[in-house]
């Protein structure tokens, strides 16, 4: 028989363990029937609450349940690149446990990988119902602007969720940097995707653990991770700056020669080394993000350290 690994990143889920786990299993006679056995891989991103426990009695009730728990919370980016590690299946599933994500679509994906041919299947919600209208604003804005930056297409609405062939999981843990953005990097490795559309599903128990702040860093780490075109937009901001001191140094004189005009003006003067020390800060910042991430990737740290493992 075929093995899938199926993939769960849990943060603080203890209310939706058994869910997920029984809404999975009304997809094992499908995959019995197709001579496929599953395995389930949850991945303890260092909760503070009974997690780690709900998975220990699952895995008692059913020995194709594994727990995979960290040290600490080292970010769901860690607990996905921890379960691809993991997983021993030709075919391996990600997805959420909080069930915003429908196990009803595994079989759908797998025929695409089995009878068409693709390498990976994912998912995009094409509907935000039940997300607060700003962060739906601030989402679809950082699409629009990581794909005008980047080379690298990253669909928008894209989530996680997606089933993937032994080489395209491969492909994804040759890549072990540090600071991880798993959304471009599903993107960069390349091979055929095929994308399912569906609306989107409210969580089922508890609240998400992603702020608009953890979001914004997020969308941040994704901007540095693909693409230089800030430092691009930082050298032309010197650039810029530099041609109208240029200019207004030759108006200066010319005023002077001609008119008699003396040096007057000092608040604005103050307005114009504020705002071009803004602009240097602003640069900088820029600069430090990329080298801090730099510094990050040479240290070379573990992406994660495991507690515990079953």
């Amino acid at each position: 028989m075929k093995l899938l690994s199926v993939i769960v990143p849990c943060y603080n889920e203890e209310e939706n363990i058994v869910d997920f786990y029984d809404e999975l299993m009304k997809q094992d006679a499908y995959f019995r029937k197709e001579e496929v056995a599953l395995e389930l891989i949850y991945v303890d991103d260092g909760s503070s609450d009974a997690t780690a426990a709900r998975v220990r009695e699952l895995h008692g009730r059913d020995e194709r349940v594994h727990l995979i728990s960290f040290s600490r919370n080292f970010g769901k980016e860690a607990a996905i690149y921890a379960g691809l590690e993991a997983s021993h299946g030709e075919l391996t599933a990600l997805l959420d446990c909080d069930l915003q994500d429908p196990p009803s679509l595994l079989p759908e994906m797998y025929e695409a990988i089995t009878r068409e041919g693709y390498d990976s299947v994912a998912t995009r919600r094409v509907t935000r119902k039940g997300e607060p209208p700003i962060r739906s604003f601030f989402a679809r804005r950082f699409y629009h602007l990581i794909n005008r930056m980047s080379d690298t297409e990253i669909v928008d609405g894209a989530r996680d969720y997606r089933m993937m062939t032994r080489r395209f999981v491969d492909a994804i843990l040759s890549l072990s940097e540090i600071n991880r953005f798993s959304k471009g990097i599903f993107s960069w490795v390349g091979f055929e995707t095929k994308w399912l559309e569906y609306e989107n599903v409210e969580r089922k128990k508890g609240e998400t653990k992603w702020s608009f702040w953890k979001l914004f860093r997020y969308a941040i780490e994704g901007i540095i991770g693909f693409s230089t075109a800030p430092l691009a937009f930082a050298s032309f901001l010197g650039v810029l700056f530099c041609v109208l001191a240029v200019i207004l140094i030759i108006v200066t004189i010319i005023r002077k020669l001609l008119f008699g005009d003396p040096t007057s003006g000092w608040p604005s003067l103050v307005c114009i080394i504020s705002l071009i020390s803004g602009v240097q800060l602003f640069c900088l910042g820029i600069v430090g993000q990329y080298l801090a991430k730099t510094y990050m990737e040479v240290k070379r740290r573990p992406i994660y350290l495991v507690k515990e493992e079953i």
